[in-house]
């Protein structure tokens, strides 16, 4: 669960249950300061003197907002909208791909205004351009850190229960499922897992749940009955890989649930990074271990004007043979959407 430093509350937010509710919980903690911002500027606010300390300052910081509602952003191919319930995230994963889209803005930011939401939502699957629609709840966001204060998620999931032509589906790594175990969400909600070996966990995913609390969580959502998927994501290549990953499949296989009634199913991304992307996690995190040596990869161009850098021809090969054997291995019955 995330404990901020500090919580801003913009204008208006008091106003809204989800407000009052993170304000009752946290003014009588030790060590977090309560700001009220008069202009709902926050930037101000953990500021730094350099771009290493304003992200720190940043990801220890929770900003309680109203969403300005207006048309939602599409997100393919995870789903046909994103939904925007939080964005940031307390995690500092070296290698996100967020880091150059919230810019100078590392913040966790929560919207109260729930209600609003699901009304626009509700317009989107009450069109006649399909049958069923699917919101992505963690484009920019990963909400599961918050939920035990702000329900967020239990509120998504009670919602779309009742939705026949509604889908919502998220992905986490952290394991704050308790409070979603009991809730009557009728098959609706998605729950996918980001999973890797402990050595990426430790060496890079910081302030995230290890990988068998993540686990165990998944067994736990599963005996719930929600449709469960597994990001094994990113994929390094490193030396005794092939073992480690095996270890991570084969632990998963034990833990997880026997009977389950809807089909596992698996994406499997290994890491790529842009030039700016290298350049800002240099910024970031100035002891940065992470592997971006160019000469050990291939630039592809990518069709928005800039590329990446992703693994040689032969080390994708060798990465989908070993994955579509041991998942296969573990998990016959399961869907490998892509290995990429």
């Amino acid at each position: 669960m995330f404990v901020p430093d500090r919580i801003i509350f913009e204008n208006g937010t008091l106003d809204y249950e989800m407000g009052t509710r993170i304000f009752d919980h946290f003014k009588d903690k030790n060590g977090v300061e309560i700001i009220h911002s008069p202009s709902n500027k926050v930037k101000s606010y953990i500021e730094g003197d350099s771009i290493a300390q304003t992200y720190q300052n940043g990801k220890r910081t929770l900003v309680v907002s109203k969403k300005r509602i207006g048309a939602f952003q599409t997100c393919k191919p995870s789903a046909d909208y994103m939904l925007p319930l939080v964005s940031g995230c307390m995690g500092q994963c070296e290698y996100c791909y967020l880091h150059k889209q919230l810019g100078d803005k590392p913040f966790v930011r929560v919207f109260v205004n729930l209600e609003d939401i699901y009304r626009k939502a509700k317009s989107y699957m009450d069109s006649p351009d399909r049958d069923v629609t699917v919101f992505e709840g963690s484009a920019t966001s990963d909400p599961l850190c918050i939920e035990p204060y702000a329900k967020s998620l239990k509120n998504t999931i009670l919602f779309f229960a009742n939705e026949p032509r509604g889908r919502f589906r998220f992905v986490t790594k952290y394991a704050d499922v308790d409070g979603l175990l009991d809730l009557p969400h009728n098959g609706k909600t998605e729950i996918r897992f980001s999973i890797n070996t402990e050595y990426v966990r430790s060496s890079y995913e910081h302030c995230t749940a290890v990988i068998d609390a993540r686990i165990h969580a998944a067994a736990k959502v599963m005996n719930a009955g929600y449709p469960v998927g597994f990001l094994i994501a990113p994929v390094f290549l490193y030396e005794n890989w092939k073992h480690e990953y095996k270890d991570v499949i084969w632990k998963l296989k034990d833990a997880l649930p026997e009977n389950y009634p809807y089909p596992l199913f698996f994406e499997v991304i290994t890491h790529r990074f842009t030039p700016k992307a290298k350049e800002l996690i240099g910024d970031i995190f100035p002891d940065s271990t992470l592997p971006m040596n160019e000469e050990e990869r291939t630039y592809k161009h990518g069709q928005f004007g800039y590329g990446k850098y992703t693994y040689k021809k032969e080390d994708m090969r060798d990465v989908k043979a070993f994955f579509q054997k041991e998942l296969m291995e573990a998990f016959p019955e399961c869907e490998i959407k892509y290995i990429i």
